[in-house]
């Protein structure tokens, strides 16, 4: 627990709202665990790149302190679709192989 005191709190709610929409996305799609990785990798990055945008957009009506909540949740969740876009092909295949 003394390791957290010294992660800014920004940072951990951001960790917090990306997983937890990558764990909706895997549950929604009914993804393996293995999935699940992809997933948080996947929305980690969206939400981060969405945190660059909105700094350079400036739109600060939907912040919760330092966070666009607004952009990180939209780019979280085109980065989900996009993995998953990305990956269809290879998951359709495994999916033949195992029938």
């Amino acid at each position: 627990m003394r390791a957290l005191a010294h992660v800014p709190p920004a940072l951990l709610l951001a960790l917090l709202v990306a997983s937890a929409y990558a764990a909706l996305y895997n549950l929604w799609r009914n993804g393996s665990p293995r999935d699940l990785g992809f997933c948080l990798l996947a929305a980690w990055i969206g939400f981060g790149l969405g945190q660059g945008v909105g700094w350079l957009l400036h739109f600060d009506r939907a912040m919760i302190g330092s966070l666009y909540m607004l952009e990180g949740t939209a780019l979280a969740w085109v980065m989900l679709f996009v993995m998953n876009w990305l990956r269809l092909p290879g998951s359709q295949k495994r999916g033949q192989e195992k029938a």
